[in-house]
């Protein structure tokens, strides 16, 4: 019977080769959050009802006789990896762990992201900021709140608005250590060393005492696909870097032509089909470091593990009307197990796949990935181009006016992603809009920040936001495991040309683990 010991789920917190793990039988995650609870799957008329309703700020799955109400509730073996908020005020939130009857945290929700129950210094205060981001309004906590028999998250009125509570759930013969409130000595180093580890993220490649660097540098004239890597064997990439020239004022435009692919064992088809900035989480040179993939001075990164048994082939395609000179390195090492892992997927898609909602009451779901067989939901970049024609009306406020006052509904969010895992009917995840599954908050509201954290960011968007925006969210402690299929879906309110003269589209690259067939 395998355990998880608390530092087992730190260890978590940074590790992506987890993720090319199969999952274990009784494994899966979910996320709940306030949902609009109008949101509904009718089974005697296979229909899904009030699918847009968008009043997600307050719903909650019961209320207690004493006023409070619960937010949060499932059998264990588990773990709660984040939680996010909106609007988090001085309500308390209180946890219960295995039935107990007294709550192992009783603070108000506010301090939750900013205090420890334990006495880790006279305050309590936390000094985590990489596990504890506040992302342009968002907050977000992501310390493992594991549990064996039960968990229960309550609040108490004044809590505030929004939340969410992303877990995994592990198989039934696994044990863990429950939650206390207290850490030892040995845990609050392990706490350090994640966060610090998050912090120096993206500076150099991944190394290990047997890890090789290959490095080439390539030519791809106009048109053209050439190989930048070959490997043979069975090894692990887990670095790629593509450089260039930062100073070279063409570089913006040509490397958004770049297209890349990667083959894994003499497979026909690719595994990674996606824009070369995309991949790095970008449209174009947008600088910004997540703990996977990212872009600075002078290189895209992805940290991404990608085993294989027998061979990689990494292409580059220029979609431009001039050659392009770039230089690949590739960190990579022997490894013994590569015939059970699974591989690494990327794909970049527009509305491919959008016609198989029709009629279903559902088509306000924009996919992001529809798969089969094994697997790890991993994150996703979402490329975003929302423009508007500006209206002659006067805004009553600066920029286009806040709240019901605006001269113009501008905003591309509120989109709640859902996640369909292994052909369930109703999504174990359901969000409360676009930009809170990221982890920022109230962004159809100025200002609008660029942000970086570890897990999500936000490269670029123009400052009145009337344009191109990329956002990223990566699931790395908080993967979505799946057994035979994984349909994921994130809200577009917005169709492709609205107003008649505006537009708003949608360009995601999702990433994944899955069973490769060829």
């Amino acid at each position: 019977m395998p355990h998880l010991r608390y530092r087992d789920m730190i260890a978590r917190l940074t590790d992506g080769e987890r993720l090319a793990t199969p999952p274990q039988p009784g494994e899966r995650g979910g996320t709940f959050s306030s949902y609009d609870r109008r949101s509904r799957y009718d089974a005697a008329t296979n229909q899904y009802l009030e699918w847009d309703a968008n009043n997600d700020g307050t719903g909650f799955i019961r209320q207690d006789d004493d006023g409070a109400i619960v937010v949060f509730e499932c059998d264990g073996p588990g773990v709660i990896w984040r939680v996010w908020s909106a609007f988090a005020d001085m309500g308390h939130i209180q946890i219960f762990i295995d039935h107990a009857p007294e709550p192992v945290v009783d603070l108000p929700f506010r301090d939750f992201f900013e205090r420890h129950p334990a006495n880790l210094n006279p305050l309590g205060i936390l000094n985590l900021p990489q596990l504890t981001p506040t992302l342009s309004r968002g907050r977000n906590r992501f310390i493992p709140i594991p549990f064996n028999a039960h968990c229960k998250v309550r609040f108490l009125p004044g809590w505030g608005l929004y939340y969410h509570f992303t877990y995994t759930l592990f198989g039934a013969d696994t044990t863990v250590d429950s939650y206390t409130g207290l850490l030892d000595s040995a845990d609050w180093i392990a706490l350090a060393h994640a966060d610090r580890t998050l912090a120096l993220r993206g500076t150099q490649l991944p190394r290990y005492p047997d890890s090789q660097v290959t490095r080439q540098q390539v030519t791809i004239p106009a048109g053209a696909t050439v190989d930048a890597t070959v490997l043979t064997g069975m090894q692990a990439i887990d670095g790629l870097h593509v450089q260039f020239d930062p100073y070279d004022t063409q570089y913006e435009s040509t490397l958004r032509q770049l297209h890349l692919h990667m083959y894994w064992d003499g497979a026909s088809q690719a595994s990674v089909d996606a824009p070369v900035t995309h991949f790095f989480g970008s449209h174009g040179m947008h600088y910004h470091r997540t703990l996977l993939l990212g872009m600075t001075t002078g290189y895209g990164y992805s940290h991404w593990y990608m085993p294989f048994s027998r061979g990689a082939r990494i292409t580059l395609t220029n979609h431009g009307d001039h050659a392009v000179t770039v230089r690949v390195v590739v960190s990579h090492r022997p490894i013994s197990n590569g015939d059970v892992l699974l591989r690494f997927c990327a794909y970049g898609h527009g509305d491919q796949w959008q016609e198989h909602l029709a009629g279903s009451g559902r088509e306000i779901d924009w996919p992001i990935l529809l798969t089969s067989g094994p697997g790890r939901y991993c994150g996703m970049h979402l490329h975003v181009v929302n423009q508007w024609h500006t209206p002659a009306e006067a805004p009553t406020s600066w920029w286009n006016g806040v709240w019901d006052q605006k001269n113009i509904d501008w905003w591309w969010g509120e989109g709640d992603e859902k996640f369909f895992v292994d052909s369930e009917r109703f999504p174990s995840t359901f969000g409360t809009g676009s930009e809170d599954y990221v982890g920022y908050a109230w962004a159809a509201e100025p200002p609008f920040p660029m942000f970086e954290s570890a897990y999500a960011s936000q490269p670029f968007l123009p400052i009145d936001a009337n344009g191109a925006t990329s956002v990223n969210r990566l699931h790395v402690c908080d993967d979505v495991p799946f057994a035979h299929s994984f349909a994921g879906y994130i809200e577009k309110y917005k169709p492709n040309t609205w107003n008649t003269m505006n537009q708003c589209h949608y360009h995601a690259t999702v990433f994944w683990y899955g069973h490769i067939t060829d």
